[in-house]
């Protein structure tokens, strides 16, 4: 990586998942070598397809692996059998 616009990148990156209408502090970003590793859960696939977007954006050009996952919230479709 590009030592300087890198981190300047990647320090853009980070900021903008903590405001603008992402707001997604459950997402890690660690700097793995030459790549970024994006990590955490998000509450909907729409969401990580989101992040996945804007990673791309800010950080074209840097290799990015992601190991973000989605949350179930959505309720039992059947009652819970407790024997």
């Amino acid at each position: 990586m590009n030592g300087g616009e890198s981190e300047y990148r990647i320090a853009r990156f980070r900021d903008r998942l903590a405001r603008e209408d992402v707001a997604e502090l459950g997402v890690r970003v660690e700097v793995r070598g030459e790549a970024i590793l994006l990590t955490g859960t998000l509450p909907t696939a729409g969401r990580r397809d989101e992040i996945l977007r804007l990673a791309g954006a800010e950080l074209a050009g840097i290799p990015v692996r992601a190991d973000l996952l989605v949350a179930c919230a959505d309720p039992p479709d059947r009652p819970e059998d407790l024997s």
